[in-house]
């Protein structure tokens, strides 16, 4: 069995995500294969795209949500993702038991107990009548029905129990943090198609992953997508799979037909959005950093800081303050890399609206 080293892993990575030479697939090419974008704060998505397509603008993704042909929902690991229409009804029957049992958690009912599981989708679905409620009216009338439950928490989990789409306007570019005005329809009802599960999705879905993110462990799967018990899907396509061994001895998996770049391939310096895919898709994510960075990168549970690669290899942070975009790499940069870097933000700062690069942290700063 062949053995692939942590820089072969990274120029595996690096190509499938479209981050060794930018590519003249359409948005929605790139938002198929791979798989679900992560779209938690909308922004961000459109700057992951950018920093892999060439040419890429706002209203080339903007346009995909309006025309229905992407939607905006929870899916990979409970969070919000975009995909394409027909990607999400085939997915999120798959991915349903990895949300309700996000639902479950004590998160969710901490105020106490309300509707069982069936009765809250039941209630929902009557209050939206297929058509759309903002967030904000989603909370505030099971709240009415079910005094001393956080309305909010109703509807949170009523978000992940039955597929509900964002609004358009929910993932337009130009709202950095704003989640006040995000508002909600029933996938089906928005896309005018019943959700499409299928006996071989999950055999699907290891594909399509492997395609974007391989060669990778069962682990490195289940991390990615929140499911469990995938080896027992995965013995079932041994047939079709190569196996590698990685640089600590177990056990990769990826497409036979699959090719592996050189590892001495050069990466070119990106600047990769929050909660970018490239840093979520592995369990082990030491093929794209070290685990003392990734403490700096990902502080707690819910944040993942967009990040600056150097040769493939996260080297330091970056961020939009008051219009200037700042770099924070986290040691001293070789004077090659360092030129890239101010080069690839000045290409940056237009798409995003800002005027200045610097370096620092922009908290130090305004001290």
């Amino acid at each position: 069995m062949t053995t692939l080293s942590l820089r072969a892993l990274n120029r595996a990575l690096m190509d499938r995500q479209f981050l060794l030479r930018r590519t003249d697939r359409t948005p929605l090419e790139v938002i198929r294969h791979l798989v679900a974008v992560q779209a938690q704060e909308p922004n961000w998505a459109y700057v992951g795209l950018w920093s892999r397509i060439h040419a890429f603008t706002q209203s080339q993704l903007t346009a995909l949500p309006a025309d229905r042909q992407v939607v905006r929902s929870a899916l990979l690991r409970s969070t919000q993702h975009l995909a394409a229409a027909d990607d999400f009804r085939r997915l999120r029957p798959l991915l349903q038991p990895v949300l309700d049992r996000t639902a479950g958690s004590p998160h969710f009912s901490r105020n106490g107990t309300g509707p069982d599981p069936a009765s809250l989708v039941a209630e929902g679905l009557e209050l939206l009548a297929g058509g759309t409620l903002s967030r904000k009216e989603l909370a505030r009338r099971p709240a009415e029905r079910h005094p001393g439950r956080d309305g909010r928490n109703l509807a949170g989990e009523l978000e992940l129990r039955t597929p509900l789409v964002h609004g358009v306007a929910t993932g337009a570019w130009g709202s950095w943090g704003n989640r006040s005005g995000v508002s909600v329809t029933p996938a089906e009802a928005w896309l005018g198609q019943p959700m499409a599960a299928t006996a071989t999705a999950a055999k699907e879905l290891i594909r399509r992953y492997l395609a974007a993110f391989g060669p990778a462990g069962v682990k490195d799967v289940q991390a990615w997508c929140g499911l469990t018990r995938l080896a027992e899907v995965v013995a079932e396509m041994r047939a079709e799979l190569r196996r590698y061994s990685g640089p600590d001895g177990g056990e990769l998996l990826d497409l036979a037909d699959a090719e592996l770049p050189d590892p001495e391939t050069p990466a070119p310096v990106r600047l990769l959005p929050a909660f970018d895919n490239a840093l979520l898709g592995h369990a082990d994510r030491t093929r794209v950093i070290s685990d003392e960075d990734r403490k700096r990168v990902m502080p707690g549970q819910a944040r993942v800081r967009p990040t600056i690669l150097v040769d493939g290899r996260v080297r330091g942070t970056w961020s939009l303050d008051a219009g200037t975009l700042w770099l924070t790499p986290f040691r001293p940069l070789r004077a090659a890399d360092r030129a890239a870097l101010e080069q690839e933000a000045e290409r940056l700062l237009p798409f995003v609206g800002g005027g200045d690069v610097s370096y620092g942290d922009p908290a130090t700063a305004r001290s």
